[in-house]
């Protein structure tokens, strides 16, 4: 079953399919809409980055490694069900396209590991990483065995495709890259960074719609502006990701020898 509709899409598809620079970090996706790519990666930091070559992306098209004249890229499922099953022949054949391209084979699943901010690190430092992007019901459970996938996952909903996830994991990761973001000290006092949430943030005008800045930030009193960040962050923390919060107490007490 073919999901995409007209001959304009697959040019699309068909000029997106280039790697560009060769250097950098490698990102490699394998989906049904190489047009998707590199969307809003494409564009502000991310664009940029992509275009001095600090990270280089290919796309395949699985369609294209489809063995029969309509191109199928899936089945019924075995055992009856709704939906349909990505087929694990053609899939397979699309990984054995780009065995030599860097980094782990990552299936975007809502069943697969969560994503957070440390994987995100990991994944900045390998040379690169191979991105599945499923469709329909999902993946043959034989290709994802055979071929050694690490099932990742954004959260706890399910998404048309991988193809978004894919999108918003890559921004993770590049955004990590060295040169693209700027100075790596503000990099450090962002979300989860430390295992808290950030703390709020203000700029000018100082009185807006009769509310003002905590007099804490105009001080020029630097300990106390970070002394109020940090328990800021510790507060926001507690009230919205009490998960986050009793992993920051247990890693605080293991550091602290209690």
């Amino acid at each position: 079953m073919d999901e995409r509709s007209g001959p304009q899409v697959e040019r699309q598809s068909e000029a997106l399919s280039s790697d560009g620079a060769t250097g950098g970090w490698q990102a490699t996706v394998l989906t049904l809409f190489p047009e998707m790519f590199p969307g809003p990666l494409g564009l502000s930091l991310a664009g940029k980055a992509l275009n001095s070559g600090v990270w280089s992306l290919k796309t395949l098209d699985i369609r294209d490694f489809a063995r029969d004249k309509h191109r199928s890229v899936d089945d019924t499922p075995f055992g009856g069900g709704t939906g349909m099953v990505m087929r694990p022949d053609v899939v397979d054949a699309a990984l054995a396209a780009v065995e030599d391209r860097p980094g782990p084979r990552l299936y975007l699943s809502p069943r697969g590991r969560r994503f957070d901010q440390a994987r995100a690190k990991a994944l900045a430092a390998e040379p690169g990483a191979v991105i599945v992007c499923g469709r329909y019901e999902g993946l043959d459970e034989r290709v994802i065995a055979a071929r050694d996938l690490e099932e990742v996952s954004l959260g706890d909903f399910v998404l048309s495709g991988g193809e978004p996830a894919a999108l918003a994991m890559m921004d993770a990761v590049i955004r990590l890259l060295p040169g693209v973001m700027g100075a790596a000290d503000g990099l450090a006092e962002e979300s989860f960074e430390e295992g808290l949430l950030e703390y709020p943030l203000y700029t000018q005008p100082r009185d807006w719609n009769g509310r003002t800045v905590p007099e804490v930030l105009t001080s020029g009193h630097h300990a106390n502006v970070k002394a109020w960040r940090r328990r800021e962050a510790e507060t926001i923390t507690r009230e919205r990701r009490p998960d986050l919060w009793a992993r920051y107490c247990r890693n605080k007490d293991q550091a602290e020898g209690r």
